[in-house]
């Protein structure tokens, strides 16, 4: 066989396995480019889903931009910034509804939105305050600060308001919080009418749109308050200006109220563009209104003010509401005001609203400051403060003006009392006389003492004498004129014998009292108990005036302290004292009675009291009482008031000396005529006058 013939033989028989080879490799290539195809197809997938992220992303940067560009467009228009906000969010987020609530205390509340619903959903949605919990969207949002999805709100087991979703077409709602300091003090949210979830993309897009509307809000409450401070600032510098300018004209007319008010009331109608103004001022009991100003303040509204003073303060005027008060006043408008009484015609003054300020003083109300607007409502909070800064000033000026006359009263009372201390003065230089006069005094006391005994004695012996002769004569041959003349002539000797006998007896009290007055001290000292000594001289007084005078009557009450205790003291001295000024006392409510008082119960009071080291004994009685004339002489020996033959004088002027000079105490009295005087003894425990 030849070599060619081989060759096509071998070919032959190896040429069956060579095809299948060629199909093996042709199904490999076939799917070699399937999966070539997939790979393109999955990167061509890719790269539109890139180009469609890119392409939203450029959206949403555009729309963040042109949401930018708005916001600085539109400076502080808050409004209209969260308008723009929300549409742009519902256009980016394929949403049909947009609200944005913010916090008021513990609730949320409306505050802009963008659909196209129901109106009684929108009211709903406008008019509810909502609370942190789970039964609505911004409740969830501000339970858990954070942002929240409802993926169906007609199915959510917890949604509380299915029936309003359902009127608003409301299904997938997304919440976003607006947070400050971390809390979320309001919340951005979407709903679309379908139940289709939000991306990831679109969450993150509202969370930005989230935060620029909190500072969108931030910065229209530091305008809000900026633009406030600015307003108030320039209120108080006019408020401030128009105080010095006040304050000026008070200065300048020193205690002229009339130029004072006058200025006042102009300048708060001015500060408070109001209608008119008045000052209702204290005039004694009754208050009158002065210094009106303002465009209101009519002759015929002055006129009737002037005819109509408060004189009981009452719920029909705006002055007399606030001075019965004490407080601030208004009236928004007189017209629906029941219990205000003024005609609203009757003075041509058509004022609707009516505010009034208190004049307070330290103890009192002194008047209102009020102003009127033509148009009804409510005064400002700043037009009330300035009312109050004037109605301060008018206190302080009235306040002035009663200082100046008090101290014009003064000084009259200070040149009356330099006139009664030179009549002290003059008392004193008589006192010193009258001390020098009680030592002579006690010598001629003394040597008047025998020989007034001799009279007494030889007057009341010469009086026996008388009636012995005429015993002796009634047996004398006589005849009858004569018996007669005798008889006349003895009864004229023995009526004058009495009379001597009378007089010669008061002489020697006299002398008796001259001796006492004079004398340092009489007995011994000892510890004596203070309401024992008390209860005794109430009742040898007591007993005494009922027997010199058998009709007398007198209620005695007590009040002794049990803590009183002892003292040591000349207890016969200090009861002689106690004798004197229950004596008085009894004296005192006798004439008081004798003036047929109705319904008048003579009554003396004596109490005493501890005072650590020393103890106080008071004598009082509800009697005439002591004139200030009577009383800055009571004390000088031989000054009394009582008629002749009843006193000497020497009553209080040695219980002076006893209490003072003798024990070291005091003696004062205080009184009111025709209702009470009160004698009050301070006399020392221990040592006192040793």
């Amino acid at each position: 066989m030849s070599l060619t013939r081989k060759a096509s033989s071998t070919a032959r028989k190896q040429g069956k396995p060579r095809r299948q080879d060629l199909a093996q490799t042709l199904v490999e290539r076939e799917l070699e480019l399937a999966e070539a195809r997939r790979e393109n197809a999955r990167l061509f997938d890719e790269v539109q889903a890139r180009t469609r992220d890119v392409e939203e992303a450029l959206e949403q940067r555009t729309a963040t931009a042109d949401v930018l560009k708005a916001i600085s467009r539109t400076a502080f228009d808050l409004d209209r910034v969260l308008g723009v906000l929300i549409s742009t969010a519902l256009r980016l987020c394929n949403a049909t509804h947009g609200q944005i609530f913010r916090r008021h205390g513990d609730v949320y509340r409306y505050a802009a939105s963008q659909m196209n619903v129901d109106p009684a959903y929108r009211r709903h949605e406008q008019t509810t305050e909502i609370k942190p919990g789970r039964g609505t969207l911004i409740g969830r949002v501000a339970l858990e600060n954070r942002a929240v999805e409802i993926a169906d709100a007609w199915n959510d087991p917890e949604y509380a308001e299915k029936d309003e979703a359902r009127l608003g077409k409301v299904r997938a709602m997304l919440g976003v919080p607006l947070m400050r300091n971390g809390e979320a003090i309001g919340a951005f949210a979407l709903a679309r009418s379908e139940p289709i979830a939000y991306s990831q993309r679109q969450v993150e897009l509202v969370t930005t749109f989230a935060d620029q509307a909190l500072i969108a809000m931030e910065n229209a409450r530091l305008f809000d308050e900026v633009q406030a401070k600015t307003r108030d600032l320039e209120d108080s510098l006019a408020q401030q200006t128009a105080t010095a300018d006040v304050l000026k004209v008070i200065s300048r007319s020193a205690f002229d109220l009339d130029a004072i008010f006058q200025t006042l009331v102009a300048t708060a109608v001015d500060l408070c563009k109001a209608f008119s103004g008045t000052l209702c001022v204290r005039v004694g009991e009754v208050f009158r209104y002065q210094g009106m100003a303002g465009p209101g303040a009519s002759q015929d509204l002055q006129d009737y003010l002037e005819a109509h003073p408060i004189v009981a303060p009452d719920q029909q005027t705006i002055a007399g509401r606030t001075i019965l008060s004490k407080k601030v006043e208004h009236i928004p408008d007189v017209a629906s005001d029941p219990a205000y009484a003024v005609p609203l015609t009757a003075y041509g003054n058509p004022a609707r609203a009516l505010l009034g300020v208190p004049l307070l003083g330290k103890d009192r109300v002194e008047g209102a400051l009020v102003l009127t607007r033509r148009e009804p409502g409510e005064f400002l909070a700043r037009q009330i403060e300035i009312l109050q800064t004037f109605a301060d000033q008018a206190v302080i000026a009235i306040e002035n003006a009663r200082l100046f006359n008090e101290v014009q009263s003064r000084t009259k009372e200070l040149t009356a009392s330099l006139d009664d201390l030179r009549k002290a003065q003059d008392r004193l230089i008589q006192s010193e006389k009258l001390a020098s006069l009680g030592q002579l005094t006690a010598g001629i006391a003394h040597e008047i003492k025998n020989p007034l005994n001799f009279v007494n004695n030889f007057s009341a012996l010469s009086r026996e004498l008388v009636e012995e002769l005429a015993d002796a004569i009634k047996g004398a041959p006589l005849d009858e004129a004569r018996r007669k003349e005798a008889d006349e002539l003895i009864g004229a000797i023995g009526g004058n014998l009495d009379k001597v006998v009378q007089h010669g007896k008061r002489a020697d009290s006299i002398v008796k009292n001259m001796l006492l007055h004079s004398r340092e001290g009489s007995g011994e000292r000892s510890m004596t108990n203070i309401n024992a000594m008390v209860e005794e001289a109430l009742n040898l007084a007591y007993h005494g005036a009922r027997a010199e005078r058998p009709g007398f009557n007198v209620t005695i009450e007590k009040s002794l302290d049990p803590n009183a205790g002892a003292a040591d003291l000349y207890p016969q001295e200090v009861t002689r004292v106690l004798l004197n000024l229950i004596s008085n006392g009894f004296y005192a409510t006798t004439k008081r009675k004798q003036t047929g008082a109705a319904a008048y119960e003579p009554t003396l009071t004596a109490s005493t009291r501890s005072l650590g080291n020393s103890v106080e004994i008071a004598i009082r009685d509800n009697g005439t009482g002591i004139s200030d004339e009577v009383k800055a002489k009571m004390f000088n020996p031989f000054f009394t008031t009582k008629p002749a033959g009843e006193g000497t004088g020497l009553g209080l002027s040695l219980s002076h000396d006893i209490v003072v000079k003798q024990h070291g105490g005091t003696i004062e009295v205080s009184t009111k005529p025709g209702s009470f005087t009160q004698f009050t003894i301070v006399l020392p425990r221990e040592g006192a006058g040793a």
